[in-house]
């Protein structure tokens, strides 16, 4: 997991730092990025290898994130979380090229798994 870099972007500060903070404690480098504007910036400086992206966010929408990034990134993998209802949107995030979707609030221990497999996807590896 030392090699585990993430992107967790999500507006809510008090969800994402703790998130970061959890996932730190389980070996994992977490980048916090509050808006997807920049998010970007931070992805153009130093890409991760999984990003974790709120698709409800005020100004640039998950969505539009998820576009640039596999756009610009299509190697690395995007993990959508949703709120109440946003089975829809997980499922166009889905058809945008996202690894996968999980409703808030997200279990850490099913998103700890979501991104092992997304690492192990990126990395070209298949268990």
């Amino acid at each position: 997991m030392e090699d585990w870099k993430v992107l967790l972007i999500d507006d809510e500060h008090e969800f994402v730092s703790t998130l970061a903070e959890r996932m730190s404690l389980r070996g994992v480098k977490a980048d916090v990025a509050y808006e997807g504007v920049e998010a970007l910036r931070l992805m153009a400086a130093d890409p991760p290898k999984v990003v974790v992206l709120d698709l409800m966010m005020p100004g640039m929408s998950g969505l539009a994130v998820l576009e640039v990034i596999k756009s610009e990134y299509p190697e690395i993998e995007v993990i959508l979380l949703t709120g109440m209802g946003g089975t829809k949107e997980g499922i166009e995030g889905m058809r945008l090229g996202a690894f996968d979707y999980l409703a808030k609030p997200v279990d850490i221990d099913t998103l700890m798994q979501k991104i092992g497999e997304a690492m192990n996807k990126s990395h070209g590896k298949v268990e």
